[in-house]
């Protein structure tokens, strides 16, 4: 069997893997890269907060590429159990191995080893993540923690120190190398003190002028130099806003992708009303801009070129 590969000495330096993301089209601040780059030197948990669309969910996806691992997923949400994260039994299979059994004919022990076997394990993300794949070690992605119950950031706490889990059955299931782990959070909660100091920890913040709108000449190749230079500012201007939900980086693509569908070349409030709607989420966030339009328009379409 392949031994898993060991992902601490894969990149020199920061300015290395700060290169290997920019060919994968992420473009990440020195600080975020540092992040990235201790995390998987020292072999530690990453902590990724920030509102929604800044990026956080993307570097993963793009960090699995780059070290060419299985990207496993665990998607968070109000409810979320350790069985439903962890492990299940097949219990239908389980009855049909029963049902087939003479019971008479086997040891009783012997039958419950049988249907309690890994044969018999539905192994959800967070038992998946603890075997190598093909060599590798995969890249976990515990998805927006803060949506999950304080009672299951409780429950990861021993799997983030030891790596191994208990499965009554069957023993206790280890893994031969931890795995790439990056959590994130919406900060719609605050994240134990205990759970944070098994982590190394960054805020990824809403994005500078300069570097939204080389994200968007990257994502977005068909926009005019004066429509994205338009679009960021638009947008940096509406995050200065009294807003519900602000857009983010993601929402700033979306709008991008919806202006040259409707044959944008430049900002105006007819074209800019229609397609509000790709941008904001919120019809109260939608009625405020719509108000502030012109005076928003009027910032958005200066000359900005100096600014890039």
């Amino acid at each position: 069997m392949t031994k898993p590969t060991r992902y601490s000495t894969l990149f020199k330096d920061v300015q290395e893997l700060q290169s290997e993301l920019a060919k994968v089209h992420y473009i990440a601040e020195y600080e975020l890269a540092v992040a990235v780059f201790l995390a998987l030197k020292l072999s530690r948990p990453l902590l990724l907060e920030g509102e929604p669309g800044v990026g956080k969910t993307e570097i993963v996806k793009v960090l699995a590429q780059i070290l060419e691992a299985p990207l496993i997923r665990l998607q968070c949400y109000e409810g979320l159990d350790q069985y439903s994260a962890l492990y299940e039994w097949d219990y239908a299979r389980q009855m049909l191995e029963l049902r087939l059994q003479d019971p008479h004919s086997k040891d009783p022990d012997q039958l419950r080893q049988n249907i309690f076997s890994q044969n018999f394990l539905i192994k959800r993300p967070l038992l998946q993540a603890l075997e190598s794949h093909e060599g590798k070690a995969p890249v976990l992605l515990i998805d927006e923690l803060d949506r999950a119950d304080a009672e299951f950031e409780a429950f990861l706490l021993e799997l983030l120190s030891d790596w191994q889990v208990s499965i009554p059955e069957i023993g206790t299931i280890k893994a031969n190398i931890p795995p790439v782990v990056v959590i994130t959070s919406n900060r719609t909660r605050d994240i134990h003190d205990a759970l944070k100091r098994r982590c190394f920890y960054h805020w990824i913040d809403y994005p500078s002028f300069e570097k939204e709108y080389c994200i968007l000449c990257d994502k977005v190749p068909d926009l005019s130099q004066k429509l994205a230079q338009s679009i960021v500012a638009f947008v940096q201007e509406l995050r200065r806003r009294d807003l519900y939900k602000a857009p983010g980086v993601a929402e700033s693509l979306d709008w991008s992708q919806a202006l040259l569908a409707l044959d944008a070349k430049e900002l105006n409030p007819s074209i800019v009303g229609l397609s509000l709607g790709s941008l904001l989420k919120y019809q109260d966030d939608i009625e405020k801009t719509r108000e502030l339009l012109n005076d928003i328009l009027a910032l958005a379409n200066l000359p900005l070129m100096g600014q890039v």
